[in-house]
C-alpha cells in the first residue's frame, strides 16, 4: 500500500508547486475554536469553496473512484431544492448542502495530496488534531455536563435566524445533550455537536483512521499520543449510550475480521481481540448495557423512532422522485423530531427522494469495492470505513463536519490503492 519516498524537507503546511496543506489544518485542527466562536458548521462550506478554488486553479486534479455517482447525486439533492417554501428552510439546505460539497471535495483534495507524494503522515495530522479535539471535548462532557451557554455566533444573530430550531442547535455551546423528559436524566457526551449521536459517529469513523494512523506514522511523539488517546476515549464514547455507535463499530470489525479469515490471513486478528476486550473490561466500569437498558426504559425513544421512521416512508411515497427538500415538522407523530431526521437514510429520502438515495449508497459501493484492493494494515483499516458509513444510516446523519472526517480518510485510502504513496517516515 505504501513506500517509503526520501524527500527535501518541506515546510510543514506548504508543498511547493502543489496543493496546500493549511485548509487541512484550519479546517481540522481549529476545531475547538469554530465550536467555541458557535461557527464550526458554518465555516465549513466556506472551507469547501476554498478547496474547490485551489483545485479548479491548479487543474491536472485526479478523479478518485465514486466521482461520477458523486456529482450525479449532488445534482439530484440540487433538483430538490424546488420544494422548499421558505427563506429559513432554503437557508438550511444551502448549509447541507454546503457540507455535501465541503466532504466530497475533501476526499478529492486529500486524494491528489496523496497521489502528488505529500507524506502521509503530514496529510493525516490534521486529521489526528481533530480527534485529540473531539476526546478533549467529549472528556469536557464527562467532567462539566452542565455546560450550556449561546455562543458568540448565536448573540450576533438575527431572531428569526436564530429561532429556527436547526440553527439554534448549531449555535448553542452544550457540552452534553439531555433529554429533559426522562425520569432517570443522563447526560451524554455531545461537544463539539449539537447531539450526541453526531459524537458517537464521528468515533465510529475514527477508531479505525486512529488504528490506521498507527500503524502508517513512524514518528514516536505521534503514536505515543495516539496509544493515549485511544483508551482515553472510551470513557466519554461509551457514556455517550449510543447503539448506533456500538453496532457500527461492530460490522466494521466484523468486515475486517471476514476478509482476513476469507484470505487466510490473521494479521488483524490479534488487534481485534484487544479492541473487543479493551471494551470488555471497561463495562466493569461503565454499567454500558444498564445504562442503556435504564434510558429506553424510562423514555419513548425507540417507540418514538418507529413512529418517525413510519411516518417518514408514508410521506416519501407521496414524492419518491425528489422529496421535500428539507426535514419537516408534522403533528403526526408521538416525538417532537421532525419527519426526515433521526438517521441519514431517512433524511435522504425523505428530502431528495429515493434515486438520490440509490444513487448515495452506489457512491459507497463503489468506494468499499476500490478499497477492497487494500493489503496493508493501515489500508484494511480505512477499507472499513465505507462499511461503517452505510450501516450508521439508518440511525445517524453525517451531513456535518463528520462527512469531511469520513472522505478525507477515503482519500487517503483510495490514494494508497490506486498507486505508490509516500508514507514520509520521520
Amino acid at each position: 500500500m505504501a513506500i517509503e519516498v526520501a524527500r527535501p524537507r518541506q515546510s510543514w503546511l506548504v508543498r511547493p508547486a502543489g496543493l496546500p496543506l493549511w485548509p487541512l489544518y484550519a479546517m481540522f485542527a481549529l476545531m475547538p475554536v469554530w465550536w467555541g466562536l458557535g461557527v464550526l458548521y458554518f465555516v465549513w462550506p466556506f472551507f469547501g469553496l476554498v478547496l474547490f478554488i485551489l483545485m479548479a486553479t491548479r487543474g491536472r486534479i485526479r478523479r478518485p473512484a465514486g466521482t461520477a455517482f458523486t456529482l450525479a447525486f449532488l445534482i439530484l439533492v440540487a433538483i430538490s431544492a424546488i420544494r422548499l417554501e421558505k427563506s429559513t428552510t432554503a437557508l438550511v439546505f444551502s448549509l447541507r448542502l454546503g457540507h455535501l460539497l465541503t466532504g466530497f471535495l475533501l476526499g478529492v483534495y486529500v486524494y491528489n495530496l496523496a497521489r502528488d507524494g505529500v507524506a502521509w503522515s503530514r496529510i493525516a495530522n490534521p486529521l489526528i488534531l481533530y480527534w485529540l479535539g473531539l476526546v478533549a471535548l467529549g472528556w469536557f462532557g464527562v467532567l462539566a455536563p452542565t455546560f450550556h451557554v449561546p455562543s458568540p455566533f448565536a448573540l450576533l444573530l438575527p431572531d428569526g435566524i436564530a429561532s429556527e430550531r436547526y440553527v439554534s442547535a448549531l449555535t448553542t455551546l452544550s457540552s452534553t445533550e439531555f433529554n429533559p423528559a426522562s425520569q432517570n436524566p443522563i447526560y451524554r457526551p455531545a461537544a463539539p455537536y449539537p447531539y450526541t449521536n453526531n459524537w458517537g459517529t464521528a468515533y465510529c469513523f475514527f477508531v479505525p483512521i486512529v488504528l490506521a494512523c498507527l500503524t502508517a506514522i513512524r514518528n514516536r511523539r505521534t503514536r505515543v499520543v495516539l496509544f493515549v488517546s485511544l483508551p482515553l476515549s472510551v470513557v466519554p464514547a461509551f457514556l455517550t449510550l449510543n447503539r448506533g455507535m456500538f453496532i457500527g463499530l461492530g460490522a466494521g470489525l466484523l468486515y475486517l475480521l471476514g476478509r482476513e479469515i476469507a484470505r487466510g490471513r490473521v494479521r488483524l486478528m490479534l488487534p481485534i481481540a484487544v479492541i473487543v476486550l479493551a471494551g470488555w473490561i471497561i463495562t466493569l466500569f461503565i454499567p454500558v448495557v444498564e445504562l442503556i437498558d435504564n434510558r429506553t426504559s424510562t423514555t419513548a425513544s425507540t417507540r418514538d423512532r418507529l413512529d418517525i421512521y413510519a411516518q417518514t416512508w408514508s410521506a416519501v411515497m407521496r414524492s419518491p422522485l425528489i422529496g421535500y427538500g428539507h426535514p419537516t415538522t408534522v403533528d403526526t407523530t408521538y416525538a417532537a423530531e421532525p419527519l426526515g431526521t433521526q438517521g441519514l437514510l431517512w433524511q435522504l429520502l425523505y428530502s431528495h427522494g429515493i434515486p438520490a438515495t440509490i444513487v448515495f449508497y452506489l457512491i459507497f459501493a463503489v468506494i468499499a469495492r476500490r478499497m477492497a484492493a487494500a493489503v496493508t494494515p493501515t489500508g484494511l483499516w480505512l477499507s472499513s470505513l465505507p462499511v461503517i458509513a452505510v450501516i450508521i444510516t439508518p440511525f445517524y446523519s453525517y451531513v456535518d463536519p463528520n462527512l469531511a472526517v469520513l472522505f478525507g480518510a477515503i482519500g487517503l485510502g483510495l490514494a494508497a490503492v490506486d498507486g505508490p504513496v509516500n508514507r514520509g517516515a520521520t
